[in-house]
């Protein structure tokens, strides 16, 4: 075993069971990792320095493959069901045992970084990739080590991510030939059969999701910002909701764009970087994820002519998941470290393919709390596998429901306490349609949107005159500066108010359908949701 690099750790591969392998490339830099990424012909460097990879069939995450080992130490604290499906510990050895063979004789990539930006609760990862250009991504999205200490770096959980070894369900136990497996008392999780590199992302997010609140940290699916008075915003919502675009306001600080923990301190990033969705990406609507990409950025999926080396990111014909991975020193002013203070206010983003809940309503601490647990959205096709061309209106608890481990009340206990203790605003806030349901009303621009956020982050919404949604009980401002005063009431931007009056309805009862689940949470929280005869 030939290891290359810089400063490989004492702590070596033999202690992941990984022997005979035949070089091991520790630590690489950016520059390093995209030379070889083209050496091994795994992508194509666009004409603005990006490396351009695809992922093949799996364009998304795929939740269904998705296991964790069930055994003696943890299982009493697993949320299980069909997020947490239970993997037998014989079969994950068996599994393992198999991978190590295939790891033999080939090259393998090694990153050791950290999971959380604030030192007092970061988590110590290894990377351990086949793939030149999945090590870059890991390199791009975690947060990095200090490159003069990593000989001493013992990482707490190691991810071996291994596309080309794919799994056979019937021996294996898992539904395709594709599989995450987490094995918490081990430290590892183990992927394969596919190349989507957001499945080690997002793998770390749900091994953060177990340790933290552990610790009394809370962990949350949301991004957040700086604002010139030292004021933190809070956006939670699922992929496709704006996390990123809304987060990455020229006015304000990026903290991060997808993942943070909330702790007695503050807030801090789980992350060093961030995933952007880029397709129709604009320099105009986007400045700041436009202009981060260029050299040390991984694009997926995204369009590119093999001869002039020029990008187009209007194409779908792969997926609509399309991907930009790159380090927050690509954003300009982001907060680094990505520490900082307790929010002030929380938005809670909605893509609303019905077309019927108002573009920014201001929420009690119990509507919040119940909006919390319903997290309620509208899945974009591309996100995941098997997602259809249009929106489907879904609901995922704590807006994170796929990565969450414990129970959801674990996480909304902890949210509520930290609302009350820090007295923090909260909104609600539509991204999806006016004017009709998705097929026939439009997309809220984005400039109406982030103006509705800056309102609301100046105090200007706070003393304006507001009306109470009939159905949903919600407080809309009636104006809003930069915005049409129509666009304000959703029912008056229908031609048929009284199909929104259908509509409205249907979105309140699927609303008190899903909240069926939650019959133990206080009767004030239930009773803050959309009520309909």
């Amino acid at each position: 075993m030939q290891s290359l690099g810089i400063n490989p750790s004492r702590h070596g591969l033999e202690n992941h069971g990984i022997h005979n392998v035949n070089q091991v490339f520790w630590n690489l830099g950016t520059a390093a990792l995209v030379e070889n990424a083209i050496r091994r012909r795994e992508g194509l460097l666009a004409a603005g320095g990006a490396l351009v990879v695809r992922t093949g069939q799996y364009t998304g995450r795929s939740p269904d493959d998705k296991f964790i080992v069930r055994e003696p130490s943890t299982q009493d604290r697993i949320w299980w069901g069909p997020v947490n499906r239970p993997f037998d510990p014989a079969r994950f050895d068996a599994l393992y045992g198999r991978l190590l063979a295939y790891l033999q004789g080939g090259d393998l990539y090694v990153q050791d970084c950290f999971a959380g930006a604030d030192p007092a609760h970061r988590i110590p990862i290894r990377v351990i990739t086949e793939y030149a250009w999945h090590n870059l991504f890991a390199r791009q999205l975690f947060v990095r080590a200090d490159w003069t200490k990593t000989q001493e770096h013992v990482p707490r959980f190691t991810i071996i991510d291994v596309p080309k070894f794919h799994a056979y369900p019937d021996l294996d136990g898992t539904r395709s030939e594709a599989f995450v497996v987490v094995h918490f008392a081990r430290g590892l999780v183990i992927i394969g059969g596919t190349s989507y590199a957001g499945e080690m992302k997002k793998s770390v997010f749900s091994l953060l999701n177990f340790l933290l609140p552990l610790r009394q940290v809370l962990s949350m699916h949301c991004s957040a910002n700086l604002g010139p008075r030292g004021d933190v915003a809070l956006f939670f919502g699922l992929s496709g909701t704006g996390k990123t675009s809304l987060s990455a306001d020229p006015s304000r600080r990026l903290v991060g764009d997808d993942e943070h923990g909330w702790s007695e301190g503050g807030i801090f990033n789980f992350e060093g970087g961030c995933y952007a969705k880029c397709i129709r990406l604009s320099r105009e609507d986007e400045p700041q994820i436009w202009g981060a990409i260029h050299f040390g950025s991984v694009l997926e999926n995204v369009t590119i002519d093999p001869e002039t080396r020029l990008l187009d990111l209007r194409d779908d014909s792969l997926t609509e998941n399309t991907r930009a991975a790159y380090p927050l020193t690509f954003i300009p002013d982001a907060v680094i470290p990505g520490v900082a203070g307790h929010p002030s206010h929380i938005f809670f983003l909605a893509c609303d393919a019905f077309g019927v809940l108002p573009p920014i309503a201001r929420l009690s601490p119990e509507q919040a709390m119940y909006h919390f647990l319903s997290g309620y959205t509208a899945k974009v096709a591309g996100t995941e596998r098997g997602m259809g061309a249009e929106p489907k209106a879904t609901f995922s608890t704590c807006f994170g429901a796929p990565f969450l481990v414990l129970h959801p009340s674990v996480y909304s206990d902890m949210l509520g306490e930290q609302i009350a203790r820090h007295r923090v605003l909260c909104w609600l806030v539509n991204t999806g349609w006016s004017g009709g349901p998705y097929g026939v009303g439009h997309r809220i621009q984005l400039v109406h949107t982030r103006a509705m956020l800056r309102a609301a982050l100046e105090g200007l919404l706070t003393d304006v005159p507001a009306r109470q949604d009939p159905v949903f009980g919600l407080q809309v401002p009636t104006v809003c500066p930069e915005v049409p005063p129509e666009m304000m009431n959703p029912r008056t931007t229908w031609p048929d108010q009284a199909a929104y009056d259908a509509q409205a309805r249907e979105l309140a009862r699927l609303f008190q359908k899903n909240f069926e689940r939650f019959a133990e949470v206080p009767q004030a929280i239930r009773d803050a949701g959309p009520r309909v005869a």
